[in-house]
């Protein structure tokens, strides 16, 4: 949703006629640039979100339920402080611009009544929330902004505040046709840049709308139409627009939500769309997915820099490793060269830089030439090749011993960035931050933004062509409840010699249809996802065992079988 100043105006008048005279009951900030105000309002709890995030930056009513610290931030404490209890008087836009405040009433430490604002800037990467108190001056915000991150502006507790510099543009609620063509006059370029340039409150977006509305076209340029027309034309849409409200989520060809609009956008009316009552109710079901799926990928960001430092870690340290098994594969010439030597001391004169011995473990004697030592003795250049074996024996079984181990723990952490891509909920998220602080590879969480404790999360659901339910884990710790909670004879699968989830079919004795879905589905939830067919092994779940202190999420297995798939499209759970 272009969230400019038009929008926003149409989302205060919303907000204003759902909240005012609500009371404030709670106060959470799960992000440090997000707020939900709890407001009991027309006879019900309603939640008023509240995000300066840059690429979300908004304020609606929502529905969804968010985890918040288990130590509150200073913003959100000292709005508890001091508005806990007060009520809405208004919400309302300012200056015509992407700013709104929230003016709040409530009792002061003296019993006596006093206001409060908090102004919410959606600016992209410049949003931040305020609270301000009743002589206009900074309590806190969610960005504090000093001299070395902007001359022009500060905003920090302590400071009046001050609305940020005006750029003399017409306001978009007082455009006048005459207005606006002078301001336009002598301009030149697409119609919707010079809207953008000389009217406040306008994304490109919605200049592309109003250059639509006034030419049929949205790259219409000044030069090539008559602009006093479609000066009067944008004017006239501009009052008109507030009374054509029209929440809607336009849907790609698949069905995707690609954007949320708060009144119809002719120029996109070819797009697929769904109506919604509210313009909160619209762009909470466009923001649900697409916040959660950003967050998740800030917040998981850390974990994958971890990840993918450790892979490389374990890559380089296999390679050395190989590289010192193929140097010990030359075990058998010294032991053979120091036992020709032994054999024929006698042959050898010390200073010698070789010598030619005869090779008895060949067919016809050939002689074999063995580089000595000139300042070692016959015998000591014997016992010096024996050295040299045991060393190279030993350094065969300890490299053997070291590329099983470290190809195990790249096998695990590779399995772990696989689950990081799947994850979409914070709990799952956690679990996996969990398991990787077990092992060392993460340090443990110990900032103020712990967050309260997550229900544990839950593995995916699908259903099959037959009815049949699949669950499918995301994690090691989900693939291990899944699969010891499974029935003995229900059907497990997991993709073969590769990291994936453990997949299992509800129920006894599936139809190979069934099992043929199921295993389509383990292969796109493996590391092969990308190729076009991909081994999957499934057995009963009674032949699946954890050995003694594996790792999460290994098992071992007997009596599978193996299908040859393509991965399912990556799809959602039903």
């Amino acid at each position: 949703m272009p969230l400019d100043g038009l929008t926003l105006g149409l989302i205060a008048r919303e907000l204003d006629a759902a909240l005012a005279g609500g009371r404030i009951n709670k106060i959470v900030q799960p992000e440090r640039d997000e707020l939900i105000l709890t407001i009991r309002a027309g006879g019900e709890n309603r939640q008023l979100l509240l995000s300066a995030t840059a690429n979300c930056a908004r304020a609606h009513l929502t529905q969804v339920r968010k985890n918040s610290p288990l130590e509150p931030l200073n913003l959100c404490m000292l709005m508890r402080k001091h508005i806990t209890g007060g009520r809405v008087c208004a919400v309302r836009q300012l200056e015509s611009d992407r700013i709104l405040e929230i003016e709040i009433e409530h009792h002061d430490e003296l019993g006596d009544a006093a206001r409060k604002r908090l102004i919410c800037e959606f600016m992209g990467k410049h949003s931040n929330l305020i609270f301000v108190d009743g002589n206009g001056r900074i309590i806190d915000s969610a960005r504090r902004v000093n001299e070395l991150i902007s001359s022009v502006r500060e905003v920090l507790p302590g400071l009046r505040y001050e609305l940020p510099p005006a750029h003399g543009k017409i306001p978009f609620d007082h455009v006048e046709a005459d207005a606006l063509y002078a301001a336009m006059a002598g301009m030149n370029g697409p119609l919707h840049r010079l809207i953008a340039q000389t009217v406040s409150g306008m994304s490109t977006q919605t200049a592309r709308e109003l250059a639509f509305r006034a030419t049929g076209t949205e790259d219409a340029h000044s030069e090539e139409i008559d602009l006093r027309a479609a000066c009067e034309c944008i004017g006239a849409e501009l009052k008109r627009i507030p009374d054509t409200v029209a929440p809607a989520v336009l849907l790609a060809g698949d069905g995707a939500p690609i954007d949320a609009v708060a009144f119809p956008y002719l120029s996109r009316a070819h797009l697929k769309s769904e109506a919604f009552p509210t313009i909160s109710e619209a762009m909470d079901a466009f923001y649900r997915t697409r916040d959660r799926s950003e967050r998740i990928q800030q917040k998981s960001a850390a974990l994958h820099r971890a990840l993918k430092k450790n892979i490389e870690r374990c890559e380089r340290k296999l390679a050395l490793q190989q590289e010192a098994l193929l140097g010990s594969q030359r075990m058998e010439e010294y032991r053979l060269k120091g036992e020709l030597l032994t054999a024929n001391l006698h042959l050898t004169q010390k200073g010698a830089r070789s010598v030619e011995v005869p090779n008895y473990y060949e067919e016809g004697t050939p002689m074999l030439a063995v580089e000595l030592d000139e300042k070692l003795s016959p015998g000591q250049n014997a016992q010096k090749y024996f050295k040299m074996y045991q060393k190279a024996r030993n350094a065969q079984t300890l490299a053997a011993e070291q590329i099983e181990k470290t190809s195990a723990e790249l096998n695990y952490l590779e399995g772990q960035m696989d689950n990081l891509g799947k994850c979409q909920e914070e709990s799952e998220l956690f679990e996996l931050r969990a398991e990787l602080e077990k092992f060392g590879y993460v340090k443990a969480n110990r900032s103020r933004r712990q967050m309260k404790q997550l229900p544990p999360s839950q593995p995916m659901k699908f259903t099959a062509p037959s009815g049949r339910a699949i669950l499918v884990g995301k994690n090691n710790l989900q693939n291990d409840k899944l699969t010891a909670t499974a029935q003995p004879n229900e059907v497990w699968l997991h993709a073969k010699d590769m990291p994936g989830s453990h997949v299992i079919i509800v129920g006894e004795a599936p139809d190979d249809e069934t099992i043929a879905y199921a295993a389509r589905l383990a292969a796109a939830y493996s590391k092969g996802k990308a190729s076009s067919r991909v081994p999957v092994d499934y057995t009963l779940r009674r032949y699946v065992k954890k050995p003694g202190g594996a790792k999460p999420g290994f098992v071992i297995y007997t009596n599978q079988r193996t299908l040859f798939v393509q991965p399912a499209e990556i799809q959602t759970e039903v």
